[in-house]
Parts: structure tokens; C-alpha cells; sequence
């Protein structure tokens, strides 16, 4: 089974980064520590930009990611940090390039 893939990429209000940036990481080193699922979670802010982030997450398969949006931690982040977010792009992959292709 391959490899579940989502990438996140918000735009946030105006001076919202820095409250927002904390936030994710908390959220992203939570899902990598108390969710066996979760293998990989970046984030990524672009150079010079201050109403962007940008996520990379790898999990197991699909069930995986859906543990991850039902977990405590995930659904405080979302509820906390909505107000800060004017928009979001959800894209999701299969990870094709390993033994599991």
C-alpha cells in the first residue's frame, strides 16, 4: 500500500504568522511523537514571506491521516487556529518512489 501524502499550504491574515507559527509547530511535533501513523511532517515557511505556511506530511496510508484529523491535539490546533487563516489549499498523494509502489 502506498505511502499517504498531504500537502497544506495556508494563507494567513495580516501579522497572523507570528501566532500562527508556533501553533503548527506544537501540532506537527505532536503528530510526529504521539501518532505512530505520522511518519514525516514539515513546516515550511517560503523565504521573506509572512503570510505563508507551507506542510508536508507522510503517513502510513489513509487511516493514518484520518487518526491524525480525529486526535485531540489536531482538533485544538484547527479550532485555535482558524481565526488566524484566510485560506487553505489541501492537496493529497500517494508517494510512489518507495518499496511500496
Amino acid at each position: 500500500m502506498a505511502r499517504f501524502v498531504i500537502t497544506v499550504e495556508f494563507v494567513l491574515q495580516e501579522n497572523a504568522l507570528a501566532s500562527f507559527l508556533p501553533l503548527m509547530v506544537i501540532n506537527a511535533n505532536t503528530s510526529r511523537t504521539a501518532e505512530p501513523g505520522c511518519e514525516h511532517f514539515d513546516v515550511l515557511v517560503p523565504a521573506g514571506s509572512t503570510d505563508r505556511v507551507f506542510l508536508y506530511e507522510i503517513y502510513r496510508d489513509r487511516d493514518a491521516f484520518q487518526e491524525h484529523l480525529a486526535s485531540a491535539h489536531f482538533k485544538e490546533f484547527d479550532a485555535v487556529s482558524r481565526p488566524l487563516v484566510k485560506d487553505k489549499t489541501i492537496v493529497q498523494y500517494e508517494l510512489r518512489n518507495d518499496s511500496d509502489a
